[in-house]
């Protein structure tokens, strides 16, 4: 026998009793007006954020991490980014793990300019946010952001798979969100 809702007591959906009761938008369905360029941004996005495909820029200790991250035991391929490319013009994330010094600097703004657009970057670990425990050194870059714009960072030293993941995953939240440029516009 299913339990009667008892009178007093709120569920899930509420009638009200007299008009001075109702409360809009709780008894229709939730209705979402757009029109048809909304809805080819948001699918387009939609698209984009279920295929991030990473370029491997692994510099330290964080790599090691970022490669147990494609392993069969975190299985980043339920996401649609288990294979790290090698080449920029097959990429459209850029994962910098670990220290950037100043000699690397100009070969990854370059490996940056040869992807193709739209393009995203995720600063993996300390030394590749700030500088890590080589902050004061003369030639470790201060951040990577410093050198090419990046959208997503993930804290540690070295950071665990999760982590990487969930900077992922975030990073997916920002491309739903992103809009369409139309050409000729503004």
């Amino acid at each position: 026998m299913a339990a009667q809702p008892q009178p007093g007591k709120k569920s899930g959906f509420i009638r009200p009793q007299t008009p001075a009761e109702y409360i809009a938008g709780q008894q229709e369905a939730q209705v979402v007006m757009t029109n048809l360029a909304d809805m080819l941004t948001w699918a387009q996005n939609w698209a984009r954020s279920r295929s991030i495909w990473p370029l491997g820029y692994g510099l330290a200790c964080c790599a090691i991490e970022m490669m147990a991250t494609a392993q069969s035991h975190y299985d980043l391929s339920r996401w649609g980014s288990e294979v790290f490319r090698s080449s920029p013009r097959q990429s459209d994330l850029m994962i910098v793990a670990g220290t950037v010094c100043v000699k690397m600097a100009p070969r990854l703004i370059r490996l940056y300019e040869q992807m193709p657009d739209p393009k995203w970057v995720l600063s993996m670990g300390q030394c590749a946010n700030s500088g890590g425990e080589f902050y004061d050194s003369y030639y470790t870059v201060q951040g990577v952001d410093t050198l090419v714009p990046v959208d997503v960072y993930v804290p540690g030293c070295p950071p665990r798979p999760e982590q990487l993941i969930e900077g992922i995953l975030k990073l997916r939240e920002k491309i739903e969100k992103q809009g369409l440029k139309i050409k000729g516009e503004a």
